[in-house]
């Protein structure tokens, strides 16, 4: 009799092990594809250490992201990992910006050439050959300046809000514009409210018909950096410099009718700043250009992300081997 309870017990577990097993199999976790890390470094350039986001293989072609104003690399944190599935990725912080060194405006030029040649020492650095460029505000004259230098490493331009034409420039330029005329005390005090935390939040908001999609954690932490001790009188700066962006613009152009390199616009046609016949314009000189025009504001990618991410893999999968 024991043994036969023993031997009914004994069959009656492999019955149950065998059923955990095929629940288990049946019922296990899915598996995600996997994602690209992305890897936080620092790397002196000159006299400054730039931060900077990297990821996807080295051995593939390289994209080099370049921030505007008044972001950084942070503005490209959801783009990154979407693009390092097929590509590498590099994305630093300018100088005055983000969690690259901001040294004092007695020892650092605050001019978008210095900021340029920064940039361009950061590439060398990385040992960075060759490199398509995705620019945005800022990023469009530093990027542009290292095409002018080293015409022959840039292998493509993806410009979201990116201008290089005068009639790009919109309305919301008004108040700078006076400030490179008259470079007064008075006009450069009512450039200020560009750099509050509400003049912050707006040029995220601005042009966008749902703000809910718009992540507070983005303005919040521009808003946190940009009152570091003296960075104010940076932004000011080089909101007096931007004309020197300006009076490059011909040769920008120029740059653009003689390499004719592979462009994409895609543009946030709501943005008070950079408006859409400046996206237009690029067609004139390259007339193989892409335009994308979304319905959003000046921070496209806030808004427009999987779209942007979508059509910019597209382009690039065409035009970098």
């Amino acid at each position: 009799m024991e043994n036969k309870i023993v031997v009914r017990t004994a069959r009656l577990l492999a019955t149950l092990a065998i059923g955990i097993a095929s629940f288990t199999q049946v019922h296990a976790a899915p598996t995600l594809p996997p994602t690209p890390v992305v890897h936080y470094h620092k790397v002196q350039v000159q006299d400054t250490k730039v931060f900077y986001r990297e990821a996807g293989d080295t051995q593939r072609p390289t994209v080099l992201l370049l921030h505007g104003f008044p972001t950084s690399s942070f503005m490209y944190r959801d783009l990154i990992p979407l693009l390092a599935t097929q590509y590498h990725v590099i994305a630093p912080d300018l100088p005055g910006f983000g969690f690259t060194e901001s040294p004092s405006r007695a020892r650092f030029d605050y001019k978008f050439q210095h900021l340029a040649e920064v940039m361009d020492g950061f590439t060398q650095a990385l040992g960075l050959k060759h490199y398509a460029i995705q620019v945005f505000d800022y990023g469009a004259p530093v990027g542009l300046r290292l095409a002018l230098m080293h015409p022959e490493r840039v292998t493509a331009i993806i410009t979201q809000n990116g201008n290089a034409y005068e009639e790009g420039l919109g309305d919301a330029w008004n108040p700078i514009q006076k400030y490179w005329r008259e470079p007064t005390p008075e006009n450069r005090e009512a450039l200020r409210q560009f750099l509050k935390p509400d003049g912050l939040a707006w040029q995220y908001t601005h042009g966008v018909k749902d703000p809910s999609l718009v992540a507070p954690e983005a303005y919040t932490l521009d808003s946190a950096l940009m009152a570091r001790p003296e960075n104010e009188e940076i932004q000011l700066d080089l909101f007096l410099d931007y004309a020197s962006n300006v009076a490059l613009y011909p040769q920008f152009q120029k740059y653009f009718r003689d390499r004719q390199p592979p462009i994409l616009a895609v543009w946030g046609q709501n943005d008070p700043f950079f408006i859409p016949p400046g996206a237009r314009a690029y067609q004139r000189d390259v007339p193989g250009a892409e335009v994308h025009l979304y319905d959003t504001g000046h921070f496209a990618l806030q808004t427009h992300l999987q779209k942007i991410a979508a059509t910019t893999l597209d382009f690039l999968a065409r035009h970098l081997k």
